[in-house]
């Protein structure tokens, strides 16, 4: 018989100290004991651990020690499987229970709207299920939840504590089990039958704090067992016994003074047990500290805060902090980017010097732009943490599929879905990325928002007809598969999780395909399939939802998943969550993150109880959630070499440090002169990496020879090369910004149409264009009595017809609305002036003297009884002014010199122009007109020419941005220009491009 123990009254508690391996020191204590028996004895020994990674730990440490026997070695939730099971049936799944929940939720959620909208269905279902799983481990049962006084509360904890009485189902006898309440009832059962019959081998619980209720009541059984023993990680030796006892008076509210203390835990397990936690033995003896006099200064600085006034009496005390600071360096970086790349800056050198290195971090941004750094050197670190399934290509193409049903299928969706690598990944995916491009560019871009069969059609039609027959059958390939009717109304779970899954797999497969192409290869896809099976299997007990809800639900579900990619990482460069920390050792442990709200994280936001409400249930605070925390910092900083690294700010504001670097910083910097000088050396060291990191980033000399920045462009291509033919509107652009018109008529560029059409301010214009042109056709007899009516329901069917966003058409019809007066009080003084004649008309005219041809078209023209003409411009936005006029806004002036040239479609003969008028139909309605004389149209017409000429010279270059109306607004070829390496008080430099060979 294996005996590891004496016979004891007492429970066998056992800790090991900050600042030793915790998986070592088992080992060691478990040798040390088992010294003289027989080698397989150990195999006897049945070893609790906390968590599966505890478990490989250990695993792994006696692997390394060749062949031999092993204990029995498995997480606390396995102690169940020694029970006598019989009548406990299986646990529900997690899905199932939240697909339960969320149905319920969602009934709570139509009764009463303002509780919370239904995208919130499954994070509530989630936080549900958590407060239930916390119900069942701490003992608290729905009736105490009911009991609860919320007369002090607002009307929101009222209707959630009801709607939590009434889970009550759940914790019935006869219910289904959830999966704490399974461990929590095997649980209570193991220890009712260890009572009557306590096993003979030797069981031991260790690395665990207690934190569930659970689990402590496990733990207390074990620790009473003949054979048993319990073993606490990271006890603080340095904590005197007065403050220990002072940790259990109650829960004290915040502060480093109640259940956020780094040691409480392990302070309530001894105080359950009935022992003193300041009398807890080592379990191993001979395994010191990496260094004790630093866990002596950190144990100082976390003293609960009605204490800490012992600074003053021991921090002079402090002992060779020069050694125990020695290995500590203190990083403030003034950003995240600084901070990630002095990071990296020490992870490679951790890997010249053969340095097993650990970044300890919460922050998944911050651990994400370190391993990004790294790949600098081709470093890819073993992240334990993995990514998110959501994050992944398979994971994002799932979500755009789940979209699909929520209503019409806009462009942006269509494009995104057609683009992912997972879409027609079975065969052909060449062919089909070029017909998605060729339809983007060709027939997608700049039309409707909400393609259509229709949409897919025209764009084939317009093809080439060699090339309409692959078209087409990718076209209806699409329409299929993306664009066929979907089925409106609510439906059950499985249902809506059968049609995602089968889209996704024909989407994958596509056009061509046999097989589901790469949608459930590599580790994110085999994750993806697992979902797909628990889908299937479980989606049974979802209720009734709309296809939005399915969407949103199936979005939290994939969220919650991560996946490890099947990366070869260096064995040496590892980055750790704070859990992975607790139970794993390395050379160099950096603590990255260190700053209020992420080390460690804000509390929380708990839609069921708030904070008063828990305390009075017996449910756990978030002040256990920072004490573990507080642990997890108080055991990594032992480590041989530390660094703590934060940054100063963020992308937003300043940062505060985290509270307990904030406790040594200020115990070092006021304890003495010594330990000031340490924590200088300390942020020295740290400056001293920001300042290479900063260095790494910035060019060198020899780059800036390189890459200095561009000069303010004046291109000046070739006579031959220059554009022969503008419109109207674009002279203003050749004087604003004579780049813009280099870049679309001499480089042939365009800007891409936008995907969707927004309702900016030349729909808008162009709306309302329509609008006015049509009221003067309907109206040329005279204007009606109803003129107002008419004129709004013309609006009315342009704007059904012409603007697809309801939004917009409401604010468009009640602008135009406002102004309708002032344009029919106008309007008569005009029909008075001259008769409404050409709308809409188009001209081209060959300027004289020039190799120059305009063209243009006139919003309104009107001709007077004499045969002479009125030119009229709709303005939505601000009319120009006099002085804009006469430097650059030329476009009715021209208009005028075409119209006496006899250039406008319909126009028989010159005409001469009477008048010329902006009519301003913004937010401020006004009318601005000109009435030209022979002489304004002559010297109008020959600034014109010596424009013209003056760009048709070779020498002559195009500058950016010369002259534009607002400098702070950024325009289509700015990028082009590099706009941003200069500004507009620099000299444009004139460059000739291309050839002149005609």
């Amino acid at each position: 018989m294996t005996r590891l123990f004496d016979p004891s009254e007492s429970p066998r508690l056992f800790a090991t100290p900050i600042g030793v391996d915790f998986c070592s020191a088992l080992i060691k204590g478990l040798d040390d004991r088992l010294a003289g028996q027989p080698p397989e004895a150990i195999a006897r020994v049945e070893i609790h651990v906390a968590n599966a990674r505890l478990q490989r730990r250990i695993q792994t440490l006696y692997a390394e020690r060749g062949a031999g026997f092993l204990p029995r070695i498995r997480p606390v939730t396995a102690l169940g499987d020694l029970a006598d099971l019989a009548g406990v049936p299986p646990s529900i799944s997690p899905l199932r229970l939240r697909l339960l929940l969320a149905e319920q939720i969602g009934r709570l959620i139509d009764r009463t709207p303002d509780l919370a909208p239904r995208t919130a269905l499954y994070d509530l279902s989630d936080s549900l299920a958590d407060l239930m799983a916390e119900m069942f481990e701490e003992e608290v049962t729905p009736e105490m939840v009911r009991d609860l006084d919320v007369a002090g509360h607002s009307d929101h904890w009222a209707r959630a504590q009801a709607f939590v009485t009434a889970i009550t189902s759940y914790f019935a006898e006869e219910a289904a089990l959830t999966p704490e309440a399974r461990a929590a009832r095997v649980t209570d059962r193991l220890i009712r039958q260890w009572q009557v019959a306590p096993p003979d081998h030797p069981v031991i619980v260790a690395g665990s704090t207690g934190s569930r209720g659970a689990t402590l009541r496990l733990m207390e059984a074990v620790a009473r067992l003949p054979q048993g023993a319990v073993i606490l990680p990271g006890i603080d030796r340095d904590m005197p016994a007065a403050i220990w006892h002072r940790l259990l008076e109650g829960r004290q509210g915040q502060g480093l003074a109640g259940e956020d203390h780094p040691q409480f835990r392990l302070a309530k397990v001894a105080s359950v047990m009935g022992l003193d936690p300041a009398q807890v033995p080592d379990w191993a003896d001979g395994v010191p500290p990496v260094n004790a006099a630093r866990n002596a200064a950190v144990s100082l600085a976390l003293r609960p805060a009605p204490v800490t006034d012992q600074w003053r009496d021991e921090g002079p005390g402090l002992p060779d902090l020069q050694h125990a600071f020695g290995a500590v360096t203190l990083l403030e970086a003034p950003s995240p980017q600084v901070e990630a790349g002095a990071i990296a800056l020490r992870l490679r050198k951790a890997v010249a010097d053969g340095q097993r290195a650990a970044l300890v971090s919460p922050d998944r941004v911050l651990t994400r732009q370190v391993a990004a750094a790294l790949d600098r050197w081709r470093i890819t670190p073993d992240d334990s943490a993995g990514v998110p399934l959501d994050q992944t290509v398979a994971g994002r193409f799932l979500r755009l599929v789940a979209e699909v049903f929520t209503g019409p299928i806009t462009a942006e969706l269509l494009i995104a879905i057609l683009s992912n690598p997972m879409c027609h990944s079975g065969a052909d995916r060449g062919p089909h990325l070029r017909l998605m491009r060729e339809f983007e560019l060709g027939g997608l871009r700049g039309k409707s928002g909400f393609p259509t069969p229709t949409t897919l059609a025209d764009w084939v039609e317009r093809l080439k007809s060699e090339q309409q027959a692959e078209a087409r059958a990718w076209a209806d390939w699409v329409c299929d598969t993306l664009l066929a009717p979907q089925v409106e109304g609510e439906q059950s779970f499985a249902r809506h999780a059968e049609r995602h899954i089968a889209l996704a797999e024909v989407l994958a497969q596509g056009r061509t395909g046999e097989t589901t192409g790469e949608l459930y290869l590599q580790e994110a896809g085999r994750e993806i399939a697992k979902l797909a099976a628990d889908l299937r299997a479980e989606g049974d007990a979802g209720g009734a939802m709309s296809a939005r809800d399915y969407a949103d639900m199936f979005g939290g579900l994939i969220s919650d998943r991560q996946v490890r990619e099947g990366l070869r990482p260096h064995a040496q460069v590892l980055i750790w969550g704070t859990q992975e920390a607790r139970v794993q050792g390395a050379d160099l442990v950096i603590l990255a993150g260190l700053n209020e709200g992420t080390w460690p994280a804000a509390p929380e936001a708990d839609p069921w109880l708030n904070r008063a409400l828990r305390a009075e249930a017996g449910l756990r605070l978030p002040d256990r959630v920072i004490g573990l925390s507080a642990h997890d910092f108080q055991q990594a900083i032992a480590a041989p070499e530390v660094w703590l690294s934060r940054a100063r700010r963020d992308a937003e504001t300043d940062t505060v440090p985290a509270r307990w670097l904030n406790r040594l910083t200020n115990l070092l910097g006021g304890a003495s002169d010594m330990s000031a000088e340490v924590l200088a050396q300390m942020r020295h060291r740290g400056e001293a990496w920001i300042a290479l990191a900063e260095a790494l980033a910035s060019p060198t000399p020899e780059q800036m020879d390189g890459a200095r920045p561009a000069p303010r462009p004046a291109p000046a291509p070739p006579a031959p090369a220059r554009p022969r033919s503008l419109s109207v509107t674009q002279i203003e652009k050749l004087i604003r910004d004579p780049y813009e018109i280099y870049a679309r008529k001499v480089l042939r560029l365009k800007p891409l149409d936008p995907l969707r059409p927004q309702p900016d301010a030349a729909v808008r214009g162009t709306v309302l264009h329509d609008v006015l042109n049509r009221f003067v056709e309907d109206t040329r007899a005279g204007l009606p009595m109803d003129a107002a009516e008419r004129l709004l329901a013309i609006a009315d069917a342009v704007l059904e017809d012409q603007a697809p966003w309801p939004a917009a058409r409401r604010l468009w019809r009640a602008r135009l609305a406002r102004i309708v007066p002032h344009f029919l009080r106008t309007e008569g003084e005009r029909r008075g002036f001259a008769e409404p004649w050409l709308m809409e008309t188009r001209a081209e005219w060959a300027v004289p003297g020039t190799a120059m041809t305009l063209r243009g078209t006139a919003d309104r023209i009107d001709r007077l009884p004499d045969g002479r003409v009125a030119i009229y411009d709709y303005k939505t936005g601000q009319v120009p002014t006099p002085e804009q006029e006469r430097a650059f806004n030329k476009q009715l002036w021209i208009e005028a010199l075409m119209a006496e040239n006899g250039a406008f479609d319909r126009q028989d003969t010159p005409a001469e122009v009477a008048r010329i008028a902006y009519l301003g139909l913004g937010a401020s309605p006004a009318t601005v007109a000109y009435d030209p004389t022979p002489s304004d149209l002559t010297e109008v017409r020959e600034g014109l020419q010596r424009l013209l000429a003056y760009f048709a010279e070779a020498g002559t270059g195009y500058t950016s941005r010369r002259a534009v109306f607002e400098a702070r607004y950024t325009r289509d070829f700015d990028h082009l220009a590099r706009y941003g390496e200069w500004d507009e008080t620099e000299k444009a430099r004139v460059q000739p491009v291309g050839r002149d060979d005609g």
